[in-house]
């Protein structure tokens, strides 16, 4: 492979000059980087479509199909429907947080790069490394969930369990380490599957419910009625206060399955159009949560009861793959038999997509650390074609910890097991530190006189919006392990597993701030224009050759893609 590796910080790189000194050659080497990334020739790789349908794999994982049915069966299905809903809304204003600043800035790492440049570098520290081990480590957890639903099948289970990690695992790293467009172009495909699957689940669940199936049976609400539309969680908790934290259950649930959905400005700085297509794209984030997870999260209660024998023994077994799933369980209940192993296949895309965005993400957020000097510079080093592939290599090199979940005497599968829980706290403190950037970077255009009103993508009812979703995203964060504080429940191993992801954070920013002594950038001094002239003369060219849809095929493509 042809290399480009950086090593100049001169500032007419990144097409202005730096207006602060003290973080100049820092922003310098960040938008020298933003030049190579994405190939001289295929600079802008990702399409529209392709950055449309990454906001939709972001939003649509093995959360929706797999993970839910853990939380809908331990806190009812009133308890999933709101606990979605309001997770769903804080997503949602963090999403718009992220897509104003990364429409003023479209750049390649992105969340990082805000924190670092208007909060200060220990932040951008802390959020880029908790981001680069967090995809690291559920590509690992998704190449394992893969390689176990392909288990569902029978023949499948015969063949060693390390042999579809290692097949799955290459497929990953083909997908990502030859061209950005490749990796583009395998998430629009595997989510477009995803999109028609659920969409047809909808659709189905709606039809089963109404008497449309083999037994001419309208289901209603009859499972809201009994077991009931609220359970209680923990068991050993009743009343209003169990019914609570049954419902609290969820936004942790709810968090998990979220996770990813920011993704898309990640992609940013490697996207065609940037300020016309990240704003479509977190515009329909709100929809998509709703039409997809609230929709079908309704979807799942009025299918199955959350008392349902054939899904908790599933649970019970520890099955990863479609018997797992509230919906083939809801399907065999209505005596439908054809869909189980449709359904499986689909899981088994939606992880194997997974796996793939989590190593392009991971990548991006190690080759964003090496951009601020934060991690080595030979992470900077691209190929012809514009991937940063030894970013890449170590990233995926991590998911050889897939292989722990192989130990027959379960160890290290537990250990491994932990690894997993660190991914929503990870999550949780990303989405954390994009609303505080945000409110930095809002104090920092009124400081500088700069009006909200002439931004490409304004969101509405700031700061509130970021304060609420930073105020909720706390309370998760503090409360997540709840369940171990309960008479009975406490286990010193849960309550690692439950709270490890603080110290990590906090150790990663403490070790920051003592070693370099970085201070808080004031918003009158945050660097709103370093690298921005470049990134406007760049949008001039994508406003000239914009075309507009004319024809009604057209429009309606413009509309989905």
């Amino acid at each position: 492979m042809a290399e480009k590796h950086l090593h100049s910080s001169d500032p007419e790189l990144a097409g202005v000059p730096s207006r602060h000194s003290s973080s100049e050659r820092k922003n310098d080497a960040y938008m020298e980087g933003a030049a190579v990334l994405g190939g001289e020739d295929e600079a802008a790789s990702l399409k529209s479509r392709h950055i449309q349908f990454i906001a939709l794999g972001g939003t649509i994982g093995t959360g929706l199909f797999l993970g839910i049915g853990n939380a809908f069966t331990h806190a009812g299905p009133l308890s999933i429907l709101l606990g979605y809903t309001f997770t769903g809304l804080a997503v949602f204003g963090m999403m718009q947080c992220l897509g104003e600043m990364a429409t003023w800035l479209p750049l390649p790492g992105a969340i990082p790069q805000f924190c670092a440049r208007y909060v200060d570098d220990a932040l951008g520290f802390a959020v880029g490394w908790n981001n680069w081990y967090s995809a690291a480590i559920t590509l690992c957890a998704e190449i394992s969930a893969a390689s176990l639903v392909i288990g569902f099948w029978e023949g499948a289970q015969s063949v060693n369990v390390a042999v579809w990690i290692s097949i799955i695992w290459v497929v990953i790293i083909f997908l990502n380490i030859f061209a950005v467009s490749l990796y583009g172009e395998a998430e629009f495909w595997f989510a477009s599957m995803k999109l028609i699957t659920i969409v047809g689940l909808l659709i189905m669940a709606f039809i089963v419910d109404l008497g449309g199936n083999p037994r001419h049976e309208r289901l209603g609400f009859r499972y809201w009625k009994n077991p009931g539309a609220m359970k209680e969680y923990p068991p050993q908790v009743h009343g209003d206060l169990g019914r609570f934290l049954g419902l609290f259950s969820t936004l942790v649930n709810a968090a998990f399955s979220y996770g990813g959905v920011e993704m898309v400005a990640v992609a940013a700085g490697e996207a065609e159009n940037p300020r016309k297509n990240i704003p479509k794209a977190v515009r329909r984030v709100f929809w998509r949560i709703l039409f997809f997870y609230v929709l079908g999260s309704l979807a799942i209660g009025v299918l199955v009861s959350s008392n349902d024998k054939g899904l908790l023994d599933a649970q019970a077994e520890g099955r990863s793959d479609a018997a797992a799933s509230p919906w083939v369980i809801g399907i065999k209940n209505a005596g439908i038999s054809v869909l189980p192993s449709i359904i499986n296949a689909v899981i088994l895309t939606s992880a194997t997509s997974s796996g793939n965005a989590f190593l392009y993400t991971g990548s991006r957020y190690l080759y964003a650390l090496a951009q601020n000097r934060q991690a080595p510079r030979i992470f900077l080093t691209c190929s012809k074609k514009g991937v940063p592939y030894y970013a890449v290599a170590a990233t995926a090199i991590i998911g050889g910890l897939t292989y722990l979940s192989v130990d027959p005497n379960g160890g290290a599968a537990k250990a491994f097991s932990w690894f997993q829980n660190l991914t929503t706290i990870a999550s949780l403190f990303t989405w954390c530190s994009i609303c505080v950037a945000y409110l930095r970077f809002y104090k920092a255009l009124k400081a500088q006189g700069i009006s909200r009103d002439t931004l490409v993508f304004k969101s509405r009812f700031q700061p509130y919006t970021a304060w609420f979703a930073l105020i909720y995203f706390a309370i998760i964060i503090i409360f997540s392990g709840f369940a171990v504080f309960i008479k009975g429940n406490w286990g010193v191993a849960d309550f690692i597993a439950a709270y490890i992801g603080i110290p990590i954070f906090f150790l990663l920013y403490g070790g920051w701030k003592i070693i370099k002594r970085p201070k808080v950038i004031k918003p009158l001094e945050a660097d709103l224009t370093t690298g921005k002239a470049a990134l406007d003369a760049e949008d001039e060219h994508w406003q000239r050759e914009y075309k507009p849809p004319v024809t009604i095929i057209e429009k309606i493509w413009d509309w989905l893609a």
